[in-house]
This record gives C-alpha cells, structure tokens and sequence, in this order.
C-alpha cells in the first residue's frame, strides 16, 4: 500500500469491510472464499492482535517508570508543577466522568451482537470488574513475577509507580537507572511504530473477518460508536477547552481555537502527541503569550500524563465492548473503571496505536472476548486522531491556565498578540 499510513490504514478498512461483506451477502455459498480466505483473513488478523497484547505488560510498566521519573522536577519548581500537575490530573479525571455519562446516555454497542456467539467464548479475566476495596486490597503484588506473567495491570501500574519513587528518591545516584528507562522507553516507543506500520494489513484482515460476519445492524452499531467517541472529542477540543481558557483567564474562545488550529491539523495528520509537542511550544509562546518557563516545564510532562483525550477514547472503547458482548458494565462497577482508566491513563504512549494498546489492556481486564478486542483496533485510527488533537489542545488549555495563575501577564495579551502575527500563521 502507498501514501500515509492513515491513507493506507483507511483503504485497509474500507477494503477490507467491502470484501468482507461480499463474501456475506454475495458468496454466501462459495466454501472456499467463506472458509478459507475468512479463515486465512482470522488467523492474520489475530496474529497482529497477539503482537499488539505482546507489548501490553513491558509498554505499561517502562512507560510509567519513564513517567514518574521525569516528574523528579515538580519537587524543585514547587507551586508551579503542583498546580500543572493537579491540572492535568483534573483534566483527566473530568473526561472520564464525561465520557461514562455519554456513554450512559447513549449506550454505544447496545442491541448489537457479535459473530458467531464470541460473547459466549472463553474470556480472559472475570467478567465483572471488582469493587473499590478489592481493587485497593488486590493492588499491592505478593508476587511480582505472578502480576508480570498475569499481566494483572493495577498490580503493575503499582510496581511501576514505587519503582519510579524510588529512582527519584535516590537523586543522582539513580542516574545510569534514569537513562536505561528512558532508553528502554524509546525503544517501546519504536516499537509501537513499528507495530503500527503494520496496521494497514492487520486491519484489512480483521475488517474481511468482521465484515464476513457481522450483521448490519452490528455495523452500523460500530460506525455509531466511531462517531460517538469523534463526537465528545471534538466537542472538548472545539467547545470544553475554549470555554474553560475563557473562564480562567478572559482568552475568548475563538481566539483559543484559531490560536490552536495549527495544533489541531497537525496532530490529526501524525496522531502522536510527542510528535505535536513543538507545535505546542509554539503555540503557547508565540500566539497566546505563555513564558518559556512555564510552556518548556509543562509541554514536556503533559506529553506524558495529560492524556484525557485517551481517556475519553478508552472509557467509550470499554463500554461499547462490553455492550457489544452481551456484558454490559453494571453502574456500581463505572467508579472502578474510572479509576483504572485513570490509572491506565498515565501509561498511554505519545505515539499512533498508544490508545489503543491501553484500550486493549482494559478490555482483557474485565473479560472481554478477542473479538470486541479486533472491532475497537479495527476502527482505531479514526478514533486516535481525534484523540491526540483533544490530547495536545488539553495540554494549551491547562499551560495557559496555569500562566495566568502564575501571574504570567502575556497570556493576558493573547488575543493583541495573535492580531499582530501575520495572516498565514493565523491560517496555518
């Protein structure tokens, strides 16, 4: 396949669905083309889900590490990474209850079925997901061997999170400890990317599979989660964030948007908010007035925990699998999703695929069949692009909030200084 690898992971669905459905409705009756290429397209397609599950454990724990390590400079700058910090973490926390009541309200996946009774199929944890005093009694591992090998993702998220305390703790001397995490979080990174160049194939495979068996009514249930998930996204990046600059520090919002717009086409282009942290210097410093200070010590850190658009995208993700499954989330269990979407959260890497990897993660933890697993892959590029853009608007929002707390006085100037840039920046 030519062109991006948006293009090219696009042609793969849309190919993919189109030969998928032939085979259901017009070759029916042709063996060879029902068994053996939807065969061939299942046993391909679950390869690539397998190699996604493969990063799942050493991703999660490295990336958290990597995290906790780089917040060593919160301690030193004192009420400046408090406040962004606590910013960030109450960004997230908002999308997530955002998302569990869209996701109440409107029920994605509900009265859809998938093929071949797969809600009945061997699951791979409980079904339910465990109560707030289990959750918090059952995080702590006796055996961290057993949580690696089980994949017991709060178990590692834990690990992850004292092992990072530690390193910092222990000052320069965890230095060489410091470089191997951030080397070893490259290298997952990488390997993300590499994975994902993959996508264009493992999608057209899974989307022949799909589209060979699922039902109309369970495909226009997929299309109606796809535009559910672009939907919220688009309403915190084009209304939430505007709104919330506005209050906090009088920014109105049509200056915010048009200040983001290049964020926004840029993280839609790439979907890696690493990739779109310089853009986002950029347009903290240059067209809503944020200090260097304040933009080069808070870009950094929400490239690697600001992640509500994430968390917006897994909670719709979770829910639309469980529906789908015949399994719906009982509402007393939505608080310990929450939670552990917020946890998970913090993991999620700043490169294509990083959502839905923690999606992955999410849906294996409560149980849900492989083949919701491959609907929530198959459809993730649409979905990840609109998830960077609301992740790297989210980081505009809290850094130029937390300049006007700060006392920082040019964001106060913004809209003066984004009429004097010239035409085409504004247009970018």
């Amino acid at each position: 396949m030519k062109g991006s690898l948006s293009t090219r992971i696009f042609t793969g669905l849309i190919v993919g669905l189109v030969i998928g459905s032939m085979i259901q409705y017009l070759f029916a009756d042709v063996s060879l083309l029902t068994k053996g290429l939807v065969g061939l397209a299942e046993g391909l397609g679950g390869m690539f889900v397998s190699l996604i599950k493969l990063m799942v454990v050493p991703l999660v724990y490295i990336s958290i590490v990597t995290g906790i390590c780089e917040l060593r400079d919160i301690a030193s700058l004192g009420r400046l990474g408090s406040k962004t910090f606590g910013l960030y973490m109450i960004n997230t926390v908002l999308s997530i209850a955002a998302a569990i009541l869209v996701g109440l309200i409107f029920q994605p996946g509900m009265g859809a079925t998938l093929p071949n009774g797969a809600s009945t199929t061997v699951k791979l944890a409980t079904t339910e997901t465990p109560d707030i005093g289990a959750m918090l009694i059952g995080i702590v591992p006796s055996n961290p061997v057993q949580a690696f090998a089980s994949g017991d993702m709060l178990q590692i998220i834990f690990m992850a999170i004292i092992t990072g305390l530690a390193i910092q703790a222990m000052g320069t001397a965890a230095a060489p400890a410091m470089r191997t995490f951030r080397v070893a979080n490259e290298v997952m990174m990488k390997l993300v990317g590499l994975v994902m160049t993959l996508a264009p194939y493992g999608v057209f495979a899974l989307m022949i599979s799909l589209g060979a068996t699922l039902e109309a009514n369970t495909l226009m249930s997929v299309a109606g989660y796809v535009g559910l998930v672009v939907l919220v996204l688009t309403f915190w990046i084009l209304v939430a964030y505007p709104l919330a600059v506005w209050v906090f520090t009088g920014i109105k919002p049509k200056v915010f948007r048009q200040a983001t717009r290049e964020q926004v086409l840029f993280a839609l282009s790439t979907a890696s908010s690493n990739a779109t942290i310089p853009v986002t210097m950029r347009t903290l410093t240059d067209k809503l007035g944020v200090s260097k200070a304040i933009a080069g010590f808070g870009v950094p850190l929400g490239a690697t925990i600001n992640m509500s658009g994430s968390a917006i995208y897994i909670t719709l993700a979770a829910m639309f699998a469980a529906n789908i499954s015949g399994t719906p989330i009982p509402a007393g269990d939505l608080l310990t999703v929450g939670i552990t979407v917020l946890l998970m959260s913090v993991g999620v890497g700043g490169v294509p695929g990083g959502a839905v990897v923690m999606a992955g993660v999410l849906l294996l933890q409560m149980g849900l069949p492989i083949e919701a697993m491959a609907i929530i892959m198959a459809v993730d590029r649409i979905n990840d692009m609109f998830c960077t853009a609301s992740n790297v608007v989210g980081d505009t929002a809290v850094n130029t909030i937390v300049a006007k707390m700060e006392g920082n006085p040019e964001p106060i100037l913004a809209e003066e200084r984004f009429a004097e840039l010239p035409v085409d920046e504004k247009s970018v």
